[in-house]
Parts: C-alpha cells; sequence; structure tokens
C-alpha cells in the first residue's frame, strides 16, 4: 500500500492535516484521533482530482520527524500504480483496452476509483503494458 506522510499541527480549532505529496489533501480534526481519521478521508479524496485529470500521482516521500504515515487502501494504491504507469507510457483507456482484449467501458471501470475492482483484473491490465503487480508483508 501507498502511505504517505502527514503533518498534523495545532490550529484555533483543532488540529490541521497536510500532505507535502499531496497538496490538495488538507483537512481538520477537533482532536489528534479525529484528525487522524480525517486524514485517510481526505487523502482518498484528493486521489479523485489526479484520477479525473489523467495527472500522474506523486509517490509518497519518506516521513519527517513528527509526520505521520497514511496509508491508501490497497486496492486504490494498485489504481494509482496502473494510472500513473499509463500515463508514463502513454497509454488509453482505449489502447489498454485493445491489449487487454476488453471494451474500453472496462478499462475505464477499472480506473475509476468508485468501482470495486478485483485485484487480478488491475494486475492483468498492469501485465498488459509490461508491469508485475508484487504484494509483499511489511
Amino acid at each position: 500500500m501507498l502511505r504517505y506522510p502527514a503533518a498534523i499541527e495545532p490550529d484555533t480549532a483543532g488540529f490541521l492535516v497536510t500532505f507535502r505529496d499531496i497538496p490538495e489533501a488538507i483537512s481538520h480534526g477537533c482532536g489528534i484521533d479525529e484528525a487522524k481519521s480525517m486524514a485517510a478521508d481526505a487523502l482518498l479524496t484528493a486521489m479523485d482530482f489526479y484520477f479525473e485529470d489523467r495527472r500522474p500521482v506523486p509517490a509518497p516521500s519518506k516521513a519527517r520527524r513528527g509526520e505521520v504515515l497514511v496509508s491508501l487502501p490497497a486496492s486504490v494504491s494498485a489504481k494509482v500504480l496502473l494510472l500513473n504507469e499509463m500515463i508514463s507510457q502513454g497509454i488509453s483507456p482505449a489502447e489498454l483496452a485493445r491489449r487487454m482484449g476488453t471494451r474500453p467501458q472496462e478499462v475505464n471501470r477499472i480506473i475509476d476509483l468508485e468501482h470495486a475492482t478485483k485485484i487480478d483484473t488491475i494486475a492483468a491490465a498492469l501485465e498488459s503494458i509490461g508491469k508485475e503487480l508484487e504484494l509483499s508483508l511489511a
């Protein structure tokens, strides 16, 4: 899973959450626990901007002192990797569909964050563009 460093800093009404790597993700919580929970929601919501605009999602940097790591869900992390690779290789959804032997509508669902996609389907999409999805335990 992709884990992004977040700064959680006290402000006048609680705690402000910001992400260095994903500036669109900003949140707030009345308490530290609420701020951490809201951070995960803000990070996930910010991914929509990248997917809608077909922009590469920045890779997470190493956490600095005082930052907390906020994880994207595994399925979203896999979709981020697929989107970034498609952009890197200049592959359109239509081209990916051709390579996978499926319809463009199916590929649009694969790269839709709101659509539940089986991890095997994402792995197959990556394989069709010359990449292999690897999972590991930490």
